[in-house]
């Protein structure tokens, strides 16, 4: 065996075997360079940062620009009729468009972010 090698003895479920099996005969190549292979994508390079990342989407989630009065109060974890209370009375920026309130997500999470900053009580 070379001394670059080590063995790897394990027992992984029969679906993969047989996947692992397959993917190695349609790249005809030897089991052992396919799972190399893929430990190599899988694995931090030597002397990198370390970080071994696993099921991680390369996507944010849409957060669209303009939001509804239920869009705020999700992104806020309230109620919707607090959040109703707080628009109307102004402390919350937004703006009623043909009856309904529309909400900018830059001047909600700006609006929150200054809370306690501007001396608006925390538990209001």
């Amino acid at each position: 065996m070379d001394a670059d090698r080590e063995a790897l003895f394990v027992r992984i479920p029969a679906v993969q075997a047989r996947a692992l099996a397959r993917l190695a005969a349609d790249r005809r190549r030897p089991k052992q360079e396919v799972v190399s292979e893929l430990l190599a994508r899988a694995l931090p390079e030597p002397g990198g940062d370390g970080v071994t990342v696993v099921g991680h989407h390369a996507f944010r989630a849409y957060e669209p620009d303009v939001m509804t009065l239920a869009d705020v109060a999700e992104l806020l974890g309230v109620e919707a009729g607090e959040i109703e209370r707080l628009a109307a009375s102004g402390e919350l920026p937004g703006r009623r468009i043909g009856g309904q309130w529309r909400f900018a997500r830059s001047a909600v999470l700006a609006w929150l972010s200054r809370g306690e900053a501007e001396g608006a009580p925390a538990d209001r």
